[in-house]
């Protein structure tokens, strides 16, 4: 509730899958607004992964003021609660002086944790981790599913089982905390003291998959390689399990070629988007827009932001 006579605060949350156009909209947008920029980017958080996350530049960072983007140390132990009560810390703080702020990235989990939060987690223990990985790596996804399947029987049956990386992290909370994963999740949005306005950007298949061939092209041009090489040292943490470093890795080790990796790349970049938007799409609040109709969106905000 917003107290009498007070403007109600609102977070524009501009989202959608990679390579759609968000950075450039969220920094139109913002500009106009004359507000910030929250990053829901679970990888552009990295100082050291810049090429690789299609990170704003400085020339767009200078644009407008961003939070959450090149903030932390890549072997610092990062997640989606953490970002949770950091990013809920920095809304307050800006909701001091401005009536609306911009949120925006395509990290499904972390825009959930800003907007309808999600319940604490344990830290998982890097060992744990590991013989999970291992586990994963030597005899893959289906001795995971069975070792759910008996730790935790109801969150079996919930999770899409074709998801790895939800598998090995149910698994990795079961055995660190030795409690069923669902028994620790809740599963009730935890209440916001802002308006949550959510814009879908999508473009057609087509394009979308062209700019995303586009979007690698630049990347490798940019010095995508090297940024991996310096990074191969951390491998084993879970920030660097993400497309565009683990390809390289496979070549570093002498898996693939640096064209196989470039392909790789290109191919689970598309799947990641797709996935993304199957994910979005799930959710009955977002509006919808093509990223090169800033009019109708420019309307849609004077409208919604008006004050009752």
């Amino acid at each position: 509730m917003t107290p009498a006579g007070r403007k109600p605060k609102s977070l524009v949350v501009i989202l959608g899958p990679t390579a759609v156009g968000k950075t450039s909209l969220a920094i139109d947008v913002a500009r106009h607004l004359h507000t910030a920029i929250i990053s829901c980017d679970s990888r552009q958080l990295y100082k050291e992964m810049k090429i690789g996350t299609a990170a704003p530049d400085r020339e767009e960072l200078a644009a407008v003021p961003h939070f959450f983007v090149h903030t932390i140390p890549v072997a610092r132990p990062y997640n989606c609660h953490t970002f949770q009560q950091d990013a809920l810390e920095t809304l307050r703080e800006l909701f001091s002086t401005l009536d609306v702020v911009i949120a925006t990235g395509g990290s499904m989990l972390y825009i959930d944790a800003l907007c309808r939060g999600i319940d604490p987690m344990p830290d998982i223990p890097p060992e744990t981790r590991s013989a999970v990985a291992e586990l994963y790596e030597q005899q893959g996804l289906e001795p995971l599913r069975g070792l759910l399947r008996r730790l935790d029987p109801l969150f079996y049956q919930q999770v899409d089982l074709k998801n790895t990386r939800r598998v090995m992290h149910a698994l990795e909370v079961c055995l660190t905390t030795r409690q069923p994963y669902s028994a620790l999740r809740s599963g009730q949005p935890h209440p916001r003291d802002f308006n949550i306005l959510k814009i879908g950007l999508q473009r057609d298949n087509a394009e979308l998959r062209r700019r995303v061939r586009e979007r690698v092209d630049r990347m490798i041009a940019a010095g995508l390689e090297a940024e991996a090489r310096s990074l191969y040292p951390f491998r084993h943490l879970n920030a660097l399990n993400t497309v565009g470093y683990k390809e390289w890795f496979d070549h570093f080790d002498g898996k693939i070629s640096p064209e196989e990796a470039t392909r790789q790349i290109k191919t689970n970049t598309w799947r990641y988007a797709r996935k993304q938007l199957s994910w979005f799409r799930r959710d009955p609040s977002i509006h919808w827009f093509h990223p090169s109709d800033p009019t109708r969106l420019a309307n849609f905000l004077r409208e919604r932001l008006r004050p009752a």
